[in-house]
């Protein structure tokens, strides 16, 4: 089976309110590259709602389908974070982060209730924001000298590879990331240049 070229995820960050017998559920999504971001996006979401009973949260990152993580934050095991990874996973999305905040309005809805509620709002958030298609990209480190800049730049560019970091001194170094589609055409091109070095950094 070949691996993948591409993976859907969302550009624009967006939110929703779903609300259900005085609670209010309000489900934020985010792009998210690592779980560092996940980190920052729940701490700035706690501050913000300082007193909302719980934030329940689900995140997928990468293309392997291992790296996910849910947390209901103190609602009945179940009944939070797997509603909102199903519905990621219903859209097929990954570096995705959806938390639910959630305010608490004095009626307990039970556990189908829980899960109705959790499911709807992350559902309605993932509505309002367009899924789009990225490429999956393999990170390089590209050195060359001085004098090979615009050739090796010029390809760069050609084969849409996203550039993450330069140094352009004598001696210049590219840390890139390349579409996995191109990947083997360019380390022809790179590989056929005198004094260009390429290798692969994760």
């Amino acid at each position: 089976m070949s691996e993948p070229e591409f993976y859907q995820t969302i550009e624009q960050p967006s939110s929703a309110e779903f609300k259900d017998r005085g609670s209010r559920f309000i489900a934020y999504t985010f792009s998210i590259q690592s779980a560092d971001d996940f980190k920052n996006y729940l701490q700035q979401l706690k501050k913000e709602h300082p007193k909302a009973v719980h934030h329940c949260f689900a995140y997928r990152l990468g293309t392997d389908s291992n790296n996910f993580r849910v947390s209901d934050d103190g609602e009945p095991s179940g009944t939070a974070g797997k509603p909102i990874l199903g519905q990621i996973d219903s859209k097929g999305l990954t570096n995705i982060l959806v938390i639910v905040v959630r305010y608490f309005g004095g009626t307990l809805l039970g556990v189908p209730g829980l899960i109705n509620a959790y499911k709807t709002a992350a559902a309605m958030a993932l509505q309002l924001t367009p899924s789009v298609q990225k490429p999956i990209t393999v990170r390089w480190q590209v050195t060359f000298g001085y004098t090979q800049m615009n050739d090796v730049m010029r390809w760069v560019k050609a084969f849409g590879c996203d550039i993450k970091e330069q140094k352009m001194q004598l001696f210049c170094k590219l840390i890139i990331d390349v579409p996995r589609s191109r990947m083997n055409d360019l380390k022809n091109l790179f590989g056929d240049m005198r004094g260009v070095e390429i290798k692969n950094v994760q």
